[in-house]
């Protein structure tokens, strides 16, 4: 039970490092993260860290991969108790703009930050983050795909555009938010899925006539 209770105690320092270093490449940067910067952030010494993380390039991917796990927490996990189909793609919407609204992340959205700095540049973290695009996209995907097969969408719906449109709609939210009326960026977001789903759903009542 103490080796246990060790492992819990561990796991949850690394996280709450990892939480960190996901905040401050928001601010620096996915590239200029460093073990230093954090540490300092952290107030606590580089050594420390370097047991867990040997190299920069480890650090990076480990906050990518924390980035995911976080998001998967903040916006995937509460969209999924939403009932399935358009009140599902809704509540994923609805769910990732509360999240940036709620500010978690002083520097804005990770992967909108991050798909702009790493587009043109190969290499092991681009390659994760790549990775970590596909599967929201496949997400998306089947989520829209789901409210098809119920009936809820137009059988001859282009899938994989309506999951674009969706995830624009969340990364111009993301990205105008910060340089603008965040209020009235949130307010479209909204917004704009709702009457793009409203004009695709057979039935109204499964969703509100305005803005929530």
């Amino acid at each position: 039970m103490t080796s246990d209770g060790r492992v819990a105690r561990g796991d949850r320092t690394r996280t709450a490092v990892l939480d960190t270093a996901v905040a401050l490449a928001t601010e620096v940067g996915l590239d200029g993260l460093s073990l230093a910067q954090l540490a300092d952030r952290l107030g606590v010494s580089k050594s420390g860290l370097f047991a867990h993380w040997r190299s920069k390039e480890a650090l990076q991917l480990a906050t990518v991969d924390r980035a995911v796990a976080q998001w998967e927490e903040r916006i995937a996990a509460p969209a999924l108790r939403a009932p399935r189909g358009v009140r599902r793609l809704r509540a994923l919407h609805e769910a990732r703009i509360e999240f940036y609204a709620a500010r978690v992340l002083p520097g804005g959205c990770f992967f909108a930050n991050t798909e702009f700095e790493y587009n043109a540049r190969p290499g092991p973290v681009r390659d994760r983050l790549a990775e970590a695009f596909g599967r929201w996209t496949a997400f998306l995907e089947r989520l829209v795909r789901e409210a098809v097969d119920l009936g809820e969408l137009p059988a001859d719906l282009d899938v994989p555009l309506l999951a674009y449109e969706i995830d624009a709609l969340g990364i111009s939210a993301a990205m105008r938010s910060r340089m603008l009326d965040p209020d009235a960026t949130y307010r479209h977001a909204r917004q704009g899925l709702l009457n793009r789903l409203r004009a695709l759903c057979p039935d109204p009542t499964l969703l509100p006539e305005g803005q929530s």
